[in-house]
């Protein structure tokens, strides 16, 4: 009766281990895969400007009166940057159907419609990004 409540312990204790190391294992997996991404992606937490603020308002100890100047100056450059956008995206635009002119002037009859198929979906992320970032 004793090597049976033994090996139940064992087992028992078998099984706590394996518990224990994949929470384990899954947590570190977690931390590095987030770590890497937002590392690799920056942008992505960065494009809120109320996170700009947040950090500036934590990091700088900004009192209310630089937070409202800082807050204008944010403003004002992103109103810079909608400017610029205005100006350059024509630009981008004639060199990107430039580029997709060309690539369809390569491929056969049959390949151009899942070119075209994929530039759907190209462009449906582009846009899904843009509308991100203007919101």
């Amino acid at each position: 009766m004793e090597t049976i409540s033994q090996g139940s312990r064992k087992a028992l204790l078998l099984v706590l281990l394996v518990f224990a190391l994949g929470i384990g294992v899954g947590s570190a997996g977690t931390y590095l895969v987030t770590t890497r991404v937002l590392a690799a992606h920056p942008q992505v937490a960065a494009r809120n400007p109320a996170n700009h603020m947040a950090m500036f308002t934590r990091d700088l100890n900004l009192n209310p009166d630089q937070q409202k100047q800082i807050q204008s100056i944010l403003a004002e450059t992103r109103a810079r940057y909608a400017e610029i956008h205005s100006h350059a995206d024509p630009e981008y635009e004639s060199a990107r159907q430039a580029g997709r002119e060309k690539i369809r002037q390569v491929l056969t009859p049959e390949q151009r419609p899942k070119f075209e198929e994929l530039l759907r979906g190209i462009d449906q992320e582009r846009r899904a990004r843009q509308n991100e970032a203007h919101d």
